[in-house]
């Protein structure tokens, strides 16, 4: 919100004293704070930083040395430029020490060779420095109330990140606390850019306080939470430290996140609710009284084979939407109760995380499981591509129980398969551990360090050449892989002929020096690449 320096010196009254540039150009960018007329040489503990300090130099010592003294002084508490009237004492040019002195800190350092009015140079730059931060409160108001209007508006996430993209001109995403993505609006970027490995590169991005601006990367991060419980985390991406105004968008678009997140909870059916309060202590420690709560609710839990359900939705919507907004995984979660009725078999059903709705179905002792099974998860699938989303979904199961310690278990076992299933081939009418297999077990293991630095052992030489030449052998290589090491199919699937194919294969083996024929390294390499998919 300040003037730079150059901005200070191109003033007529500034240019009236024919300003001259002498030392520290570089500097010529930096914001000016305040402008302070000093002739006394200790006036360093005086300034607070950000000064433009004017001078006639009538005060400042002879000694070389104590010249040198007196701009690290400067330099050291952060002023942002030095200006020195050449009329009164150096009529020939200041001192080589304090240019030295000047350069060498990277000071700028500026004579006016004709005398001005020091203090209509103050005036016309605080002027500057008052209608700067007159537009930056004025920008400020329309941010708040643009944002008024979409919290009253009860907007959802993708309307207010494109908001965030509108008025900021930046990519944002809104990701959950597990760095998974919620939404995101690219703001006319390459949204395959914005997302690759985000959650490897947010997990490198720890929080400092509610905001903070994060250099490195070139984030602006802020918590999106409410009643002292965040949830999120909305990032804007700023290649350089943004101005104040894209911190109070930044701020502005969490707290209206947050108030519909409540709104939206707000709305869940009383039956929802509920239903959600006993999983999410079933999950936890359930009291003693929960069983018979659920048994009041309709849902008999003591004598009952119980059976941990997770229902996620199953494909992406548009660029600038979630699938996992609050909005969906609602009308998911009336779907998967009603699927229940349908049935019928007694389920509490809920949404407990930002991912999934859970489901724990309490099915008769002697009731066929898999036939009960087959029937709710077809009966999800067709009320899920009744709603409003009309999204297809993966429906995952766990393990059958018959106590309420075990169904812990039995439901984290659901959301781990449903987490996995996301990303195996094919359709299925509902998943469990058995169907996921490998990537099951990668996807447990996702969060290991080990696993990861694995998968960079195996392919980090090989994305390395992709990123270098623009080359695809990475994407070659996972057809292979897909294909079990027959090399007709994989250059069908890569829609390049056999010949061709070979050639890229050759060079493949050459990068990351080993043999495809070996299907041992075939193996390494085909769960490098898994991880690496789980990871994205």
């Amino acid at each position: 919100m300040y003037p730079t320096v150059a901005e200070a010196l191109s003033l007529s009254v500034v240019r009236q004293g024919q300003p001259r540039v002498v030392a520290g150009a570089e500097g010529l960018g930096r914001s000016v704070r305040w402008v302070h007329v000093a002739e006394v040489a200790d006036i360093a503990p005086l300034l607070r930083g950000g000064e433009l300090v004017l001078t006639s130099g009538i005060a400042l010592p002879e000694e070389p040395e104590a010249l040198r003294e007196y701009v690290a002084g400067l330099a050291g508490v952060g002023a942002t430029g030095l200006v020195v009237e050449l009329v009164r004492r150096w009529r020939g040019g200041v001192p080589g020490a304090l240019v030295a002195a000047a350069q060498e800190h990277g000071l700028p350092l500026v004579t006016l060779s004709v005398e001005v009015r020091f203090v209509a140079v103050t005036e016309a730059v605080v002027s500057l420095i008052v209608d700067a931060q007159l537009a930056e409160l004025r920008a400020a108001e329309q941010v708040h109330e643009a944002f008024t209007a979409l919290t009253v508006a009860g907007a959802e996430p993708a309307e207010v990140l494109r908001e965030v993209a509108r008025t900021s001109g930046l990519p944002v995403v809104l990701e959950t606390l597990g760095h998974e993505v919620l939404a995101y609006d690219a703001a006319g970027q390459d949204p395959v850019a914005l997302l690759a490995d985000w959650g490897a590169r947010s997990r490198e991005v720890s929080g400092a306080g509610r905001t903070a601006y994060h250099a490195g990367p070139g984030w602006l991060v802020t918590a999106v939470g409410a009643r002292g419980s965040d949830w999120g985390r909305l990032v804007l991406v700023s290649a350089a430290e943004p101005p104040h105004r894209h911190v109070v968008v930044a701020e502005r678009a969490a707290s209206a996140l947050a108030v519909h997140r409540l709104v939206a909870r707000d709305r869940e059916s009383l039956e929802r609710q509920t239903h959600r309060t006993l999983l999410t202590q079933l999950l936890d420690r359930p009291p003693a009284d929960l069983p018979a709560r659920a048994a009041a609710l309709g849902v008999p839990l003591e004598r009952r084979q119980l059976l941990g359900v997770a229902i996620r939705p199953g494909a992406a919507t548009t660029p600038g939407q979630s699938l996992a907004t609050q909005e969906v995984l609602r009308d998911l979660a009336e779907a998967t109760a009603l699927a229940a009725r349908r049935v019928p078999v007694p389920a509490l059903v809920g949404v407990v995380d930002d991912t999934s709705v859970r489901a724990l179905l309490a099915l008769p002792p002697q009731a066929p499981v898999e036939g009960a099974l087959r029937q709710f998860a077809r009966e999800v699938h067709r009320a899920a591509a009744a709603t409003q989303h009309g999204l297809p979904v993966v429906v995952a199961v766990g393990t059958v129980v018959c106590g309420v310690p075990e169904v812990r278990r039995s439901l984290g076992e659901a959301a781990h398969v449903a987490g996995a299933a996301l990303r195996s081939p094919g359709v299925r009418l509902y998943h469990r551990l058995d169907d996921v297999r490998l990537r099951g077990l990668l996807h447990l293991l996702r969060e290991d360090e080990r696993v990861r630095a694995f998968a960079d052992r195996e392919l980090g030489v090989l994305l390395a050449r992709d990123r270098a030449h623009g080359s695809r052998l990475v994407e070659l290589l996972r057809h292979l892989c897909e294909q079990g090491g027959n090399k007709s199919a994989a250059a069908a699937a890569a829609h390049l002929s056999r010949t061709a194919y070979y050639q890229q294969l050759a060079r493949v083996q050459q990068v990351l020096g080993v043999s495809l024929e070996d299907p041992e390294s075939l193996l390494s390499l085909h769960i490098a690449l898994l991880v690496r998919e789980l990871d994205r």
